[in-house]
């Protein structure tokens, strides 16, 4: 009788130890949830260190992620420069054509009635105004006084074969260009130079909206 219980409690014993390391088991590889930091800090410490691991990971994701959105920079917006830029050159060439329109004849002479003419010295045309000085000597009669001698005969020509009627006569030195009075052929003719100068700086101010 006493051998019997002897070898009952034997096996009552192994058949507890096999459950405690069953249960040892299974609570290390099956990692339950955490509802809070609370219940968290009850695991075991194997279980807690690598519940840890896991959040500080993901917390590390996020915020790698979070500065990456934070270095997106908005691109400049550069259309107010571009357009202050295309009114500034498209003004400019108002105020040339302007200038220019007011060097045409009106009657009397004035010396930028001749700036528009281009001289040709040697291979090279270049503006009167740039090879010469030119003066008005009365309401009719403009000076023409070239800085080097030898293009006179050049400036003569060019000034002759322009669309002004005008008559130059050598005089010394310098050229006297006789301005005539208006005729219904020297206006006409002025109207081929401003339609031309308008055609040019039309030309200037589409070129500047192209660029905005």
């Amino acid at each position: 009788m006493a051998l019997l219980l002897r070898r009952g409690a034997a096996v009552a014993a192994r058949t507890l130890r096999a459950a405690a390391a069953s249960s040892a088991s299974t609570s290390v590889h099956r990692l339950p949830t955490a509802g809070s930091l609370a219940a968290a800090r009850n695991l075991p410490t194997t279980q807690f260190f690598l519940l840890e691991i896991r959040r500080g990971f993901a917390k590390g994701k996020k915020s790698k992620n979070d500065s990456r959105s934070d270095t997106v920079e908005a691109a400049p917006d550069i259309g107010p420069t571009v357009k202050s830029a295309a009114t500034a050159q498209m003004d400019t060439a108002v105020v040339a054509l302007s200038r220019e329109l007011s060097k045409l004849r009106t009657g009397r002479a004035s010396p930028g009635m001749l700036d528009h003419i281009m001289v040709e010295t040697g291979d090279v045309k270049v503006g009167l105004s740039r090879i010469a000085v030119v003066s008005v000597l009365d309401s009719h009669t403009l000076s023409v006084m070239p800085y080097d001698p030898n293009t006179m005969k050049s400036i003569e020509n060019a000034i002759a074969s322009s669309p002004l009627g005008i008559n130059p006569t050598p005089d010394g030195s310098r050229i006297i260009a006789a301005v005539p009075p208006l005729t219904k052929e020297t206006m006409q003719a002025m109207c081929k130079v401003v339609t031309k100068s308008a055609e040019d700086f039309k030309q200037s101010i589409r070129r500047a909206r192209q660029k905005a």
